[in-house]
């Protein structure tokens, strides 16, 4: 692959997405050439599959459909558009991708970290991101934050203990994998978290040139 794939990773409401349309912002200034998703979802297939992840009226949903729907999701965004954007050489931006899975169906539902692994590896053809930031802060006030100013989803309205496993799975699949995975604080503000995300964009870019 030519191009460079970073994947912006946090607890819900932890401000990644507004930071994420910030950095965008930069490097259009910067006339630096991007391509960026939202997960699930990207293509039309995975935005209708995504409608069914996040309906609250979906509540029997089991979590190995679950698991299987954001790996069906990830597979047509991945074959459609991320690997032929990094085949063509281009940066590739996206919120949230497999480390979302890992998190939030391996450890929340507790399926399991490598049988989520291995289904989407499958769903990938194995495909990593160049760089993971991922959005430093205690789950409850990214939770509060996140209630207070937007409608929760299905997966959002689920109870603080299980949004506490998936933020402790954040932070140990981090440590875990410093060298891919880069830590932010998000408790800054807006610009501030955005510098240094920005900060490690340029870093990456800097290597592959």
């Amino acid at each position: 692959m030519k191009g460079k794939f970073i994947v912006f990773e946090g607890p819900d409401g932890s401000g990644k997405t507004t930071v994420l349309a910030k950095v965008k912002e930069r490097l259009r200034e910067e006339r630096i050439d991007f391509i960026d998703f939202r997960e699930p979802g990207g293509t039309d297939i995975s935005e209708k599959i995504r409608d069914i992840i996040i309906d609250k009226a979906n509540s029997s949903m089991t979590a190995r459909c679950e698991a299987l729907l954001f790996a069906a999701s990830r597979a047509q965004l991945v074959e459609e558009k991320i690997r032929p954007a990094l085949e063509e050489g281009k940066l590739v931006l996206s919120d949230r991708f497999v480390l979302s899975s890992l998190c939030y169906q391996g450890v929340g539902r507790g399926l399991g970290v490598d049988e989520i692994r291995a289904i989407n590896d499958f769903a990938t053809g194995s495909i990593e991101p160049d760089l993971t930031i991922f959005f430093d802060i205690d789950y409850k006030t990214a939770l509060i934050r996140k209630r207070e100013n937007f409608e929760a989803d299905r997966l959002e309205s689920e109870d603080f203990d299980f949004h506490k496993k998936i933020f402790d799975a954040y932070n140990s699949i981090a440590e875990t994998y410093k060298d891919k995975i880069k830590k932010i604080d998000a408790t800054l503000s807006v610009d501030e978290v955005r510098d240094q995300a920005i900060d490690l964009i340029y870093r990456l870019l800097e290597e592959k040139i």
